[in-house]
């Protein structure tokens, strides 16, 4: 269930949480002969379980159980996108993750979607979460124009608000759960690259687009944010050089000038400042690799 952009709700049956800036995981414990097994699954449906072994202790939760929540990576305190998906794509090892459960969809094998919100988070205040290592409950503020006021100051991303009587619907932008953000993002396919002033194999800009009626659309050109060895080291490796274009309609002259295009396999997180009346990313700046999300998974943000 994703939540849908828009004003801070007022009135009453809402909740309020941090929105958290991390990854989108599904942790599924099922039971088996030999004991509880764990999958982590990304939006996509990617399993992610490898890359983080130090989750690994949700198995001692319950024997069957669904988890939704946000995989964070604290960089001085505060969660960072950037931190995580270098982590990610990395070398092994590096700081460990926190995932913050704001879900529980299934509890010894009886489905929870139906449930309103309250009754759901009432069953994961139940559940031991200390038991497991690196594991926390998302928490609940019943002032939402104070959390975000808050959030602003601390420089975390934003705000969630929650219908306390809404089911989950799984895959559905719902207005049951309204996001309320201090920055636009964006995800984002990488169509092409243009190397940094004075050529080599360093990345000085990135050529974005995202999935239209009539193929890739290009959305603009972001320079900013590649400018550090973390991200130099996690793009390149998993840009793949293609022949032609892989935008719909030709890029204009002044982006594409010296463009090395690519297969539009890879997604990005970008930072920007809303959209230009054609439709361009304003001031747009690089966050990181979206290993979560595939390129079909990439649909434009509401404006």
């Amino acid at each position: 269930m994703l939540a849908t952009p828009g004003p801070l709700p007022t009135g009453p049956g809402w909740s309020f949480e941090v929105k958290w800036d991390g990854m989108r995981v599904l942790a599924d414990v099922a039971d088996a002969p030999d004991g509880p097994s764990l999958r982590l699954r990304t939006r996509s449906g990617r399993d992610v379980t490898a890359n983080f072994p130090e989750l690994a202790g949700l198995v001692d939760l319950a024997p069957d159980v669904l988890l939704d929540g946000e995989v964070v990576l604290l960089d001085g305190g505060v969660p960072s996108f950037a931190a995580l998906a270098h982590r990610i794509h990395g070398p092994a090892g590096g700081k460990a993750v926190t995932f913050m459960v704001f879900d529980v969809l299934r509890l010894y094998g009886v489905s929870l979607l139906d449930r309103p919100l309250s009754e759901r988070r009432a069953t994961l205040g139940r559940l031991d979460l200390s038991a497991a290592p690196h594991v926390e409950a998302s928490p609940l503020y019943p002032d939402g124009a104070a959390l975000l006021e808050v959030t602003a100051a601390r420089g975390l991303e934003g705000v969630v608000a929650k219908r306390e009587g809404s089911p989950y619907r799984p895959g559905r932008r719902s207005p049951d759960w309204v996001k309320i953000a201090h920055r636009h993002t964006e995800s984002c396919v990488v169509g092409g690259w243009r190397p940094e002033r004075g050529g080599g194999r360093r990345i000085g800009a990135l050529l974005l687009g995202v999935p239209g009626p009539d193929g890739l659309e290009f959305v603009g050109r972001a320079g900013s944010g590649l400018a550090g060895a973390a991200a130099q080291e996690t793009l390149r490796p998993l840009l793949t050089d293609a022949g032609a274009s892989p935008f719909a309609s030709p890029v204009p002259r002044a982006d594409a000038a010296g463009a090395r295009w690519c297969a539009p396999t890879v997604v990005v997180e970008i930072a920007h400042l809303g959209r230009t009346t054609g439709g361009r990313l304003r001031q747009p700046v690089f966050r990181g690799v979206r290993a979560d999300l595939d390129p079909a998974d990439v649909r434009p943000e509401p404006r």
